[in-house]
């Protein structure tokens, strides 16, 4: 776990002659409680911090390729860890100082790896931490704590700054703004966790990549930041060296019925709910005679109980490979979540739908073309006189039987369905259309490789209805085993609320 702890307590100071100025401040408070807008409070025991061992790095805006420096004394007392930075004479180092006379930064920002903590209640202990770095950071949370002192190499530089204030305290990039909490009598503290950085785009990557420089490293620090991964073990061809070509995957997550049918919004409240249906509709007569008594009529409200059916998978990463890992073996693995929840999705579709027909007709010979235009036809007087009129519109096949319907010809050998030019009229189809698969006999083809073999039916989508609620993507960290747990799920349900609008061809 990873916390970023800043304190605007800070001096910069520089002797005559001294070519190396130096800061100096509070760089972590003890026994102070941030709490955090979720309601999770984090403080920092005594002696959590070394103050021995390698020195930690200086650098600006807990930039690693932005090393200005290093920090040179590190001391403990009652309120916290103080320090003493050097600052080196580079270029970005003399930007620093030049920065911090004129109190355009002011503040720092301690990087901690927890090692040990514990529970106090709703408080999070830290017991023990190494220390990366201290980074001076701009944007500070509060205008309130006071820089008294900026010195440059020559005392009579010497000017008033200011009053400006940070403190921030990060936890994995979970963002949360914090409440005040003071660290010493006269200097509050304010504590926030960082905004979660975004995974970007392979586009986003790409580009970053091509340009080079400052814009590839802060594209790789934001997939780092953002982005789950696989293990080593699992995919070592990947490591060392990243990928800039998309990786291959041949799973389609195409969902043909689905897009057919169409999606409606789900509810978000409750594990059910009820879609409401005409049970008995109104009767309504010939008048017998002038005065005569018209006909008694009922009509009938009811509705279905649908239940939320929820899909998903998980995978546990491990923080190495979060480091290490290529972004795009990264960027695939919620991807091909997401193809996969898609299938899986579209295949229950499927398989409901073919469940919820209750009219039936046979098909006795599939390579027969008058058989599929008779069987069809009486299929569609079936749905004309049970749905009070309606007709079909749509065409389900299963695979195999798309093959068949395609395979028609007339006596002459002329294809039924031809891709192009028709001679016969019955429709259009191409064995490489699977997203728009044509039209047999003035219905659209719909093919579904989730549908069992020999599937037929005829019908109206608007008799079956289809739910869906995408939650998309979670993550949650394991501090325990330095792993990271990414789930993809979404809440789904599907109804045959008019069977009378299909009939299946057996």
């Amino acid at each position: 776990m990873k916390l970023q702890f800043s304190n605007s307590s800070v001096t910069l100071d520089a002797a005559a002659g001294d070519a190396e100025p130096r800061i100096s401040g509070i760089a972590a408070p003890y026994g102070v409680d941030a709490e955090v807008s979720t309601g999770q409070r984090v403080r920092i025991a005594a002696g959590a911090l070394p103050i021995d061992g390698k020195m930690p790095r200086l650098i600006v805006e807990h930039d690693t390729s932005r090393v200005v420096g290093v920090v040179d004394m590190r001391e403990e007392t009652d309120a916290g860890m103080l320090f003493s930075a050097k600052i080196a004479d580079t270029a970005e180092g003399r930007d620093l100082v030049a920065l911090l006379k004129m109190g355009a930064l002011d503040s720092v920002s301690v990087g901690l790896s927890v090692t040990d903590y514990e529970m106090d209640g709703k408080t999070m202990l830290v017991k023990a931490a190494s220390w990366e770095e201290l980074s001076v950071v701009y944007a500070p949370a509060f205008p309130q704590a006071q820089i008294t002192q900026i010195a440059a190499s020559n005392p009579e530089d010497d000017e008033p700054q200011p009053d400006t204030e940070e403190n921030q305290v990060s936890d994995n990039n979970t963002p949360v703004e914090a409440a005040a909490a003071e660290a010493i009598p006269t200097q509050p503290i304010y504590a926030a966790v960082a905004k979660p950085a975004r995974l970007p785009s392979a586009a986003e990557y790409i580009a970053g990549i091509l340009k080079g420089g400052e814009a590839a490293e802060a594209v790789r620090k934001q997939v780092q930041a953002a982005a789950p991964s696989v293990t080593t073990a699992d995919d070592p061809g990947l490591l060392p060296e990243p990928l800039l070509a998309p990786v291959y995957n041949n799973f389609i997550g195409r969902r043909p019925v689905v897009d057919a049918v169409g999606v409606r919004a789900m509810p978000a409240e409750g594990a059910v709910f009820r879609v409401p249906y005409v049970q008995t509709h109104n009767s309504v007569g010939q008048q017998a005679s002038e005065l005569g008594t018209l006909t008694a009529s009922l009509y009938a409200v009811s509705s279905f109980d649908i239940t939320k059916l929820t899909f998903g998978g998980y995978s546990n990463v491990s923080e190495q490979i979060i480091s290490w890992s290529s972004p795009e073996i990264i960027g695939s693995m919620l991807d091909d979540m997401s193809r996969v929840y898609a299938y899986e999705t579209d295949n229950y579709a499927a398989d409901q739908l073919l469940a919820g027909c209750t009219q039936s007709a046979v098909l006795t010979d599939p390579t027969s073309p008058a058989e599929w235009v008779s069987d069809i036809y009486d299929a569609a007087v079936t749905i004309i006189n049970n749905s009070y009129g309606n007709v079909p519109t749509h065409l389900f096949l299963s695979p195999n039987m798309f093959a068949s319907l395609g395979k028609l010809v007339d006596t002459t050998g002329r294809p039924l369905l031809a891709p192009t030019m028709p001679m016969n009229a019955f429709g259009s189809q191409t064995p490489g259309g699977l997203a728009a698969n044509g039209s047999a006999f003035g219905l659209t083809v719909v093919v579904d490789r989730g549908f069992a073999a020999d599937t037929v039916i005829v019908g109206d989508p608007s008799g079956y209805q289809i739910w869906e609620q995408q939650k998309g993507a979670i993550s949650i960290d394991s501090p325990s085993t330095l792993s990271r747990t990414i789930a993809f799920r979404g809440y789904f349900a599907t109804k045959m609320v008019d069977a009378t609008k299909f009939v299946k061809l057996t």
